[in-house]
């Protein structure tokens, strides 16, 4: 896959510190690390939209209706 897009983001310098030791503990360059993290976000958020689809949607005034039956 082509690594074309360039992201520049401010962080807080100690942030930015511990994040660059962690990565160098693990052997891991930042930047694979940060792709990993969007790649898992994506997903996630596609396996919550795929539930989304099976959930039935609700009335508006499905409550009201509820309590009226009770």
């Amino acid at each position: 896959m082509s690594k074309s897009a360039n992201y520049r983001i401010r962080v807080e310098p100690d942030l930015h510190q511990e994040f660059l030791d962690a990565c160098k503990s693990e052997d891991r360059p930042a930047a694979q690390v940060i792709r990993e993290f969007m790649k898992g976000y994506v997903n996630k958020h596609r396996a919550a939209q795929q539930a989304d689809l099976f959930v039935a949607e609700q009335p508006k005034n499905y409550k009201r209706e509820r309590k009226l039956h009770e």
